[in-house]
């Protein structure tokens, strides 16, 4: 069952010269109930505007138009009234950077209760009951919750900022490369907590990173977004085996692997800038397959297999 449909959302920033930035261009997603969908691509390439959008949380100098729909309702046609109805009690977020997420002079269990209170669902020594067993759903003794931030270890930080985006029960959770910063083994943790709550709550789960290989591990499918677009999406084994878009079998080549035995390649250039006419397709510049077509239009969207696409001229043949 369908919980959350993205259709043609566009973002765009107005820049102090006068001009636009179209920071992302006409993306479709959806999103199973219990499912776990991997959004990925290089820095800029629009990944954290897109969910910050799903959210309505963007800077007052964006706009937005397209769908939103969740459990069929469009929440991005009713404007801010209808998304804050919505944040965090149907669909919450866990920021890139816990330490930056929570307010440094307020405790933790404060700041998990607080969207609790703010939607009506629990008060008093209810909510605080309810943030102790939410710490201990992520691994923190309820005790702790009267602990302020700087108290907690960086891994602690984003398991309690996990327990403050599920303190009202969404149905989907958003997260925004939830372990940047953290090492190797509590990476592992969080990933695997993230893993548990989604299958044990059936909780789907949009996934922001530029991570290849933590998407394989987490996720079921995967979105690939370059230049503001989604070059490609299916699921994540599709993606490994039979890359359809030379950006993601690009990606992968520049992706370090143990456990094979090739060279990584980076991938030359940089991405395009948004704030300027993008004639053909974004990626030529970049890419080793462009044709003469690449550099007149941009790409259709064309079907590998049921649920794979990619947007690209050239049918890759990995």
């Amino acid at each position: 069952m369908t919980v959350l449909a993205i259709e043609d959302l566009h973002v765009w920033f107005e820049l102090p010269d006068g001009k636009e930035l179209h920071a992302v261009q006409g993306i479709d997603l959806s999103l199973e109930r219990g499912e776990r969908l991997g959004l990925v691509g290089e820095s800029g390439c629009g990944k954290t505007t897109a969910i910050l959008a799903m959210m309505g949380l963007l800077p007052p100098t964006a706009s937005a138009a397209g769908r939103i729909l969740l459990d069929g309702e469009d929440i991005l046609a009713g404007g801010d009234n209808t998304m804050r109805a919505h944040r965090w009690t149907d669909i919450a977020m866990v920021f890139q950077g816990a330490m930056n997420a929570f307010d440094p002079v307020k405790t933790i269990g404060s700041q998990i209760r607080e969207p609790m209170q703010a939607a009506g669902l629990a008060k008093g020594k209810a909510a605080r009951a309810r943030t102790g067993e939410l710490l201990e759903l992520v691994g923190i003794a309820a005790e702790r919750q009267d602990r302020y931030p700087h108290e907690f270890s960086g891994g602690m930080r984003q398991r309690a900022a996990i327990a403050m985006a599920l303190a009202c029960e969404p149905k989907v959770l958003l997260a925004d490369e939830p372990t940047t910063a953290l090492d190797v083994m509590v990476q592992a943790q969080i990933l695997e907590l993230l893993i548990r709550l989604t299958d044990e709550l059936g909780l789907a789960m949009i996934m922001v990173t530029h991570d290849l290989p933590l998407v394989s591990q987490v996720c079921q499918r995967a979105a690939v977004m370059y230049a503001g677009r989604i070059s490609e999406i299916g699921t994540t084994s599709e993606l490994y085996h039979h890359p359809q878009h030379p950006y993601t079998r690009m990606l992968f080549r520049a992706t370090p692997d143990l456990l094979a035995e090739r060279d990584v390649i980076s991938i030359p250039g940089s991405p395009p800038r948004l704030d300027q006419e993008i004639i053909g397709c974004p990626f030529r510049p970049r890419c080793d397959a462009a044709i003469d077509t690449c550099a007149i239009a941009y790409p259709p969207t064309r079907t590998a297999e049921p649920g794979h696409l990619s947007a690209c001229f050239v049918e890759e043949s990995a």
